[in-house]
């Protein structure tokens, strides 16, 4: 089989077969195919997509490039959920919670923050001594044991995937459905859960800036994980706004533990309560979507959600005293007031440019190499479609450095006022199956 022959069917839009993807795969991984082929057929594959067959046969290609979990010694429904990420997601801490108290078993593995979008792995690492980094035995240990654990990446897993997203960073081919579905679904395939619930996001915060295009990713990653076996379903949410009322580490740890004991804002619980309903029932502890949203309330207001959480943290060596007293994780040096300058309804809020005003602040990373202030971020106290008079206060600002002149303009500038009232924004778009 010559590759180039591979780059020139698909250059004239022809489907590739199985087994040309897994030659390409294997080249990729083993490092026979030269990144400058690999780019051609990447760049190819953006003008000319591919099929759903295709696309599921890429993914089952890359989980296959590496280590594959195996999660058949836990009884039960193993699950999952996937983020396509966002400013002020602390779900999966809240969610994974929720749902394992109410008896779902949950193998998450989660990633880290680059640019404006947070990640759950620094979330948790501002609990003093929680350990992300389980060995497999480690990870499938707590999850038969107390349902639950967040970890990062264990093992070798899909090295193809890792390959060919550092190409397609320098080769302008990251913003492609096939490529993104592929890539995402690889991962959470080799994580080895039954269940895979997809939280896609779009607006102004997201990847996806579109409805429709976030429909369209959902739609290939929900083909992939059908096709191979997994029970996939996703859910369409806003980022035109930040997700709850936090950005930044420790402020959405203090966040996630606020809504798992009932006091959380109103748009990140109910996100967390769409969510929970659909993993219960993907994992056939509740049969109907009132049930399960009966138990989520239950596990909640008993405590069982806010237990669970301790128990993870516990298991992973986390400092628990921190979980019950918030005001124990990391604090800020300063923290500023910044009031509205005008009267009238919050009517847009640029959650990108947010998300990356707090990584200047230390929240976040400009690149890999960054390091995270875990204490700093900002706090929302006003929201879309909320009446705001001047004086009114607009954010919190939690900092360790004075804040510039220019920082202070900045945040001004992402948000916009309307004279007429204007609508709260519905969290979930739509469901997807």
């Amino acid at each position: 089989m010559r590759f180039t022959d591979i780059i020139e069917k698909k250059k004239t839009n022809q489907a590739l077969t199985d087994e040309e993807i897994q030659f390409w795969i294997d080249g990729v991984t083993d490092g026979s195919i030269p990144d400058y082929q690999t780019s051609a057929l990447l760049m190819a594959i953006v003008f000319n997509g591919m099929d759903e067959r295709e696309t599921a046969t890429l993914a089952e290609a890359m989980m296959n490039s590496g280590d594959v979990i195996d999660l058949s010694c836990i009884e039960g429904i193993k699950a999952d959920k996937h983020s396509t990420g966002g400013v002020g997601d602390k779900t999966s801490m809240a969610l994974g919670a929720m749902v394992a108290a109410c008896g779902l078993k949950v193998a998450k593995m989660s990633g880290r923050g680059l640019g404006h979008t947070g990640g759950t792995l620094d979330k948790l690492e501002s609990i003093d001594g929680l350990n992300i980094f389980l060995t497999e035995d480690e990870f499938k240990k707590q999850v038969d044991e107390i349902g639950l654990a967040i970890i990062g990446q264990t093992g070798e897993l899909v090295p193809a995937d890792k390959k060919l997203y550092a190409l397609r960073d320098v080769t302008a081919t990251v913003n492609a459905i096939p490529l993104i579905a592929s890539s995402i679904m690889s991962k959470k395939l080799a994580s080895g859960s039954n269940t895979i619930l997809l939280d896609v996001k779009f607006g102004e915060g997201a990847f996806m800036k579109t409805v429709e295009d976030a429909k369209k990713l959902a739609s290939a990653m929900i083909s992939i994980g059908n096709r191979l076996g997994r029970n996939t379903m996703a859910m369409i949410t806003d980022m035109n706004q930040p997700l709850g009322n936090t950005i930044g580490n420790a402020l959405e740890v203090e966040e996630a533990v606020e809504t798992i004991k009932g006091e959380g804002p109103k748009d990140f619980t109910e996100l967390c309560m769409c969510a929970g309903e659909i993993m219960l029932m993907q994992g056939k502890v509740a049969d109907t979507k009132e049930e399960a949203r009966k138990m989520l309330e239950e596990a909640i207001s008993s405590g069982k959600a806010f237990e669970k959480f301790l128990q993870m943290v516990e298991a992973q060596g986390g400092n628990v005293e921190q979980i019950k007293n918030t005001k124990l994780l990391p604090q800020s040096k300063f923290v500023t007031e910044m009031k509205s300058r005008e009267d009238g309804f919050v009517s847009n809020i640029h959650s990108m440019q947010l998300g990356i005003l707090a990584m200047h602040l230390g929240a976040g990373r400009a690149t890999k190499e960054d390091s995270i202030n875990y204490a700093v971020g900002l706090k929302m106290n006003a929201k879309k479609g909320d009446k705001v008079s001047k004086g009114d206060l607009l954010c919190t600002v939690y900092h360790d450095e004075e804040l510039k002149e220019d920082w202070i303009e900045e945040f001004y500038n992402t948000f916009s006022f309307s004279d007429t009232e204007v609508d709260a924004i519905p969290i979930v778009e739509e469901i997807l199956k």
